[in-house]
């Protein structure tokens, strides 16, 4: 079974204007609600595409029964701990510009800590840990590294979609896959990754380092993967973006469901960057059938 965790998931408030007046009164043209966190979005497509997942994190008040509810009503099998603090809301403002503000998230207790950790203990190496997105203020900087020592321990192959120091301390650990974009693979090195050999360059560092796969997001550039026996670019179509957001989490999700099915990493990645193209084109998460339109114009060259 795929496991995904979410820490601090929330509800993510699509809010369309088309002129935003700051200091003013604005009428929204349309208003969406979805489930949201890396973790969930990456469960929502991985249903979409036919394979199943529970929905590990936190979840509480209000707010968190909207998001229990949304997952169940989309048949994905949802394990939350609860906290008594609501879960946050995300306001994503869709105007001329995109405009994102993020909530806090809920105060996480240690014995909720605890009681995460031991659900996740109870993992075997037949199962998939997903890791994604930020952390709760109150959770030590180091829980995901606690989480992959457990997947550690216990042989359990495990994926981080994370950034910034999270991201550069579990490099070691033995991640299945990491899917940095861009601007997070430059920070990671204090570097700027303008081209395809930049990509390459950093992302083989971080293969070298512990990491068995490598995904490198570049946007309307395309994506890498680096791993030991290839390095492969793919080419995406050209297409009306209408949603960045939960992009990346589809390329998780679109590789995941294809590798565990075909065991072949290169397949695996043509429809991952199919699933996060397909994504990108719509106004939520992509479809099975958005994937497999896209996929024909996924195009790879094989670097080794």
């Amino acid at each position: 079974m795929i496991y995904t965790v979410t820490l601090n998931p929330s509800i993510d408030y699509h809010v369309r204007i088309n002129h935003l007046k700051i200091g003013e009164l604005n009428r929204a043209e349309e208003t969406l609600y979805f489930p949201g966190g890396k973790g969930i979005n990456v469960s929502r497509v991985l249903k979409r595409l036919g394979i199943d997942s529970v929905v590990l994190g936190y979840a509480g008040g209000f707010t968190g029964d909207f998001l229990k509810n949304a997952l169940i009503s989309e048949n994905i099998a949802i394990d939350f701990t609860e906290v008594e603090e609501p879960t946050r809301i995300n306001i994503k403002l869709k105007g001329d510009q995109e405009t994102e503000i993020n909530g806090n998230g809920p105060a996480i207790s240690k014995e909720k800590q605890e009681k995460l950790l031991s659900k996740i203990s109870s993992l075997n190496k037949d199962d998939v840990l997903v890791l994604a997105g930020s952390l709760p203020p109150t959770v030590p900087e180091n829980f995901y590294e606690t989480i992959a020592s457990i997947c550690q321990e216990r042989e359990i192959p495990f994926v981080v979609d994370t950034s910034g120091p999270s991201l550069k301390r579990l490099i070691p650990m033995g991640p299945f896959l990491i899917k940095p974009n861009h601007h997070e693979l430059g920070e990671l090195f204090h570097v700027n990754i303008e081209t395809v050999e930049d990509a390459i360059k950093y992302g083989k560092k971080l293969q070298n380092e512990g990491a068995r796969n490598v995904i490198v997001t570049m946007g309307g550039n395309g994506a890498v993967l680096i791993n030991a026996d290839h390095t492969v670019l793919a080419k995406v179509p050209k297409g009306n973006v209408k949603n960045t957001v939960g992009a990346g989490d589809s390329t998780v999700a679109g590789f995941l469901a294809s590798y565990i099915q075909n065991h072949d990493a290169i397949k695996a990645f043509q429809h991952g960057v199919s699933a996060g193209s397909a994504t990108a084109f719509s106004e939520d998460l992509c479809t099975k059938e958005s994937v497999e339109q896209l996929l024909p114009n996924i195009r790879l060259e094989i670097y080794r």
